[in-house]
């Protein structure tokens, strides 16, 4: 495309009906992800043993450190996309799902070759007792397996709803991880599998949600111009993903590294404590799904204003998503606090972890409110590509997290735990607030 094509303003309106059009489906869709660690939690939790429950939990950590630092793949998707939607180029469109397609299929060989490392680091760093540290490897072991699909259903998400297609993003991840949590409870409980059960039911599900995805793209491509290598293999184009992605991948590890220090530190306190959090990260999770539907959609609505050039779309789209987000984060809050104990009570029959997990409710239940300004904000930076400013902040953040649990976190216990993961969430979203009016009037100079 052309310079002066570039620089062309092409208009829209941002209303709230386009807003909930991304927002509503990607919320009921991100909410089967925690519903799937929750399901996942209460099968383990169901067996009775304290270990399992613990190795689980610091399992998933690890877990999503690794894989959920290539998340990437699907927020620079979603962000590149959208900006090639906003500049009405759907050829570009393709040509980025294709570049982000075979660096997951990369990638993933990769993570598949690493498995005995990760799971030895992992072990190493969560230090928890012999019994955990065995269910540990066991679960990391089995569902590293899954890293290439896993990898795939991440871009081929991140195209959809770089398109503004919520409706499908809903409908692949319902099939992701509604077949997770069947085969879940099918391997775990019902075959007597136990945690190895939980972990084959993972990997099964994500091979049906990627083959399902592959299905739609080449469908979808089958009557269109084929691309050619040099469009798809662009060098600069390659480039501007990788730097992208580098800059997310070092903010999602960043993030996830938080969490895993906060397990850690956790696990330190004893089992019961373990065991709590992991149940009690979960209210954490919900929120955070919920507000990641108005966090999507002010991706593909930053990104199409940015790439139609439109400075009044981008504006409106930050100011309605947050407001959105804001009345869910404090709804969210109040149920939490209302009904948050019968949740402990149905997910774990542990009589000590029960109650730890009543103590600490008031700490999980508010995190949705200090949280909702950082949803937003990474939702805004990663549809606009501001991706620098997101890892520098989002490292900003994580020295604050540090440095609080070094210091005033280890003389307060778990209740100095759960105020850093608060300082955390709110210095997040404050950085990234700061320096948003400066980044758009050059964006829309």
């Amino acid at each position: 495309m052309d310079q002066t094509a570039a620089k062309r303003v092409l208009p829209f309106d941002v209303t709230n009906r386009l807003v909930l059009a991304v927002a509503v489906p990607m919320m009921l869709a991100y909410l089967t992800t925690p519903l799937l660690g929750i399901v996942d939690t209460a099968v383990v939790g169901r067996l009775g043993d304290a270990a399992l429950l613990g190795g689980l939990a610091a399992g998933a950590v690890i877990f999503d450190v690794v894989f959920n630092t290539f998340n990437s793949l699907r927020s620079s998707t979603t962000g590149l996309v959208a900006q090639a939607h906003g500049r009405h180029d759907p050829e570009e469109e393709r040509a980025i799902l294709m570049r982000s397609l075979t660096a997951s299929a990369a990638f993933g060989v990769v993570l598949i070759c690493l498995t005995p490392a990760v799971a030895a680091a992992g072990v190493w760093f969560i230090d928890p007792e012999p019994r955990v540290a065995e269910a540990m490897r066991t679960y990391i072991g089995i569902r590293m397996l899954a890293a290439p699909l896993t990898l795939i259903n991440f871009s081929i998400l991140g195209y959809v709803l770089g398109r503004g297609e919520g409706t499908l993003g809903l409908l692949l991840q319902v099939l992701l991880n509604g077949a997770n949590i069947s085969l879940s409870i099918l391997l775990g409980l019902k075959l007597g599998w136990g945690l190895e059960g939980v972990a084959w039911g993972t990997v099964a599900g994500e091979l049906l949600a990627a083959l399902a995805g592959l299905f739609i793209v080449v469908r979808r491509f089958s009557g269109m111009a084929r691309l050619t290598a040099a469009r798809v293999f662009d060098i600069p184009a390659i480039l501007r993903m990788l730097a992208l992605n580098g800059d997310i991948m070092i903010r999602s590890f960043s993030l996830l590294a938080a969490f895993a220090l906060f397990t850690r530190q956790g696990a330190q306190l004893g089992t019961v404590t373990l065991a709590a959090n992991a149940v009690l990260m979960n209210f954490f999770l919900v929120a955070g799904y919920f507000l990641d539907g108005f966090a999507t959609a002010a991706e593909q609505l930053a990104g199409r204003a940015v790439g139609a050039r439109y400075e009044p779309a981008f504006r409106r789209a930050v100011w309605l998503t947050s407001l959105w987000g804001f009345v869910l984060a404090g709804a969210s809050s109040i149920i939490f606090l209302l009904f948050g104990e019968r949740f402990i009570d149905l997910v774990t029959t542990a009589p000590e972890v029960r109650e730890m997990a009543a103590t600490f409710l008031p700490w999980a239940a508010l995190t949705a409110v200090t949280g909702v300004l950082a949803f937003q904000m990474d939702g805004v930076f990663i549809g606009a590509t501001w991706s620098r400013d997101m890892r520098n902040m989002m490292l900003l953040s994580l020295a604050a997290f540090g440095l609080w649990i070094l210091t005033v976190g280890e003389s307060l216990g778990n209740h100095g735990l759960w105020a850093a993961i608060h300082t955390f969430l709110i210095a997040r979203g404050l950085s990234l607030l700061s320096i948003l009016p400066r980044r758009a009037r050059e964006a829309f100079a």
